[in-house]
């Protein structure tokens, strides 16, 4: 078992930011364009397929939590993964989310840039250039810098989430004039289940991993000034703000638009959200959730560097990346991991650019597969660490069962995805990414570093 090293980092977050930079990294650009997919699949009875979801995560991050309470780190499931397994556990978990962040930082700073080149006028690369030198920055500043910015990132989409649903909630009452009362019309006309089973199903799969992120406050935890304190209230509030804010914006959208109107969406004009705030007569609507869409896509990148760097850190602590990576500068943050990532993530846009046959599919299958590879060895450490995690200030609630009701879930979710054909590339191609990196851990073994 390996010491923790994380003493050379800051403490600089305070509980406030912890809870917000997790809901920032959820909430992002996949609520505004990407509910409709679920909605399609299943009808409205896609809120049972959030309610498994939901009830998924909160045990996951429940017993992550614990964990994380007892024992701070910024590896946090990857340091969690090597206690419990050993060294190639950890470096799987550690590279795994890694590669998963890294991947979805390129997609966020691709589809931000692309709506800002066209407000602009200019090439795409310009404004990516403009807003990753500025948020690496951020990055390279004291994290309670870091904090506050992702902060006030999250506390406007909260605030837009909060004004839809107060738009929402009067529209369907007929209290604005754009409107009568809806009532269940819309419900009525599709039926609650109009795909069946199947469609449950398929609408699981596709919101299963809607609330994937909020892992990163349980590696920001090492940098807060109460770590076990903040690891709660966090976990606490993160898992049931979500799901008001997912759940809440899927039925304002299933009551008030018909069935065959909702789809997924590759632009702000199409997405269900703007749909609502047209039939209220709100004037630039489209506009709006362009500039929407753009801060959470900004807000998810500027979450996912921070969250990138100090995994890459604590592997370098363990020796599991180049020691250099473990540097930190004045301001106590870990600057060559921060550099390395952007640059990564600049690797990821130019392989999206670039998309040579069958790489780009390759990639973001696995990418896919990474957090349910990540959910279940979460799940496993728990179950092996807990008899040792005692005054947790977190605790499971029925942690002699949960863990494997947890588990079981998490294994049938992967045989849906085996039977499901768009998903099956996913598990295949998750499968490949693990061996390989279980199989380089063993290059690494013994070198850490004290």
């Amino acid at each position: 078992m390996s010491p923790d090293t994380t003493s050379e980092l800051s403490n600089g977050l305070k509980t406030r930011h912890l809870t917000l930079m997790g809901l920032g990294t959820a909430v992002g650009a996949g609520l505004f364009l990407g509910v409709g997919v679920g909605i399609r699949a299943a009808g409205p009875a896609i809120l049972i397929a959030y309610v498994i979801a939901g009830a998924i995560v909160i045990a996951v991050m429940r017993m992550l939590g614990e964990m994380a309470a007892a024992r701070p780190s910024s590896g946090s499931f990857a340091t969690y993964g090597r206690q419990a397994f050993g060294h190639w556990a950890g470096f799987l978990l550690g590279w795994i989310y890694w590669f998963l962040l890294i991947m979805a930082c390129g997609a966020e700073i691709t589809g931000a840039s692309a709506i800002m080149a066209g407000w602009f006028d200019v090439p795409q690369w310009v404004p990516a250039l403009i807003v990753v030198g500025i948020l690496t920055a951020v990055n390279l500043a004291q994290v309670k810098g870091f904090g506050e910015f992702e902060y006030w990132f999250a506390m406007i989409k909260i605030a837009v989430i909060f004004g839809f649903l107060l738009i929402g909630i009067a529209l369907w009452m007929g209290l604005l004039p754009a409107s009568g009362f809806v009532g269940f019309d819309n419900v009525r006309e599709s039926g609650f289940a109009p795909n069946g089973i199947t469609g449950i199903a398929a609408g699981l799969l596709a919101v299963a991993f809607a609330f994937g992120g909020i892992e990163v406050v349980t590696i920001a935890a090492a940098e807060s000034e109460n770590p076990a304190q903040s690891v709660k209230t966090a976990v606490n509030s993160i898992i049931w703000r979500i799901a008001l804010f997912y759940v809440g914006s899927v039925i304002v959208i299933i009551l008030l638009l018909p069935y065959a109107q909702i789809d997924g969406a590759d632009t702000a004009a199409n997405s269900p959200f703007t749909q609502v705030l047209d039939m209220a007569n709100i004037p630039g609507a489209a506009g709006f959730m362009e500039a929407v869409i753009v801060l959470a896509l900004l807000s998810a990148f500027n979450a996912q560097i921070y969250g990138t760097s100090r995994l890459a850190y604590q592997q370098a602590l363990e020796g599991d990346a180049p020691r250099w990576m473990a540097r930190v500068n004045a301001n106590n943050v870990p600057m060559n991991a921060v550099l390395v990532s952007v640059f990564f993530a600049f690797v990821a846009v130019g392989l999206q650019w670039w998309n040579p046959p069958g790489m780009i599919d390759f990639i973001m299958n696995a990418t896919g597969g990474c957090l349910i590879v990540t959910w279940i060895m979460i799940t496993l450490s728990y179950i092996k660490l807990k008899p040792e995690i005692t005054g947790s200030a977190v605790q499971v609630r029925g942690s002699s069962w949960v863990p494997w009701v947890a588990l079981a879930a998490l294994l049938g979710l992967v045989v849906l995805m085996l039977f499901d054909d768009s998903s099956r590339s996913q598990v295949i191609s998750v499968a490949i990414l693990s061996a390989a990196l279980i199989g380089l851990s063993f290059t690494t073994r013994g070198r850490s570093v004290a």
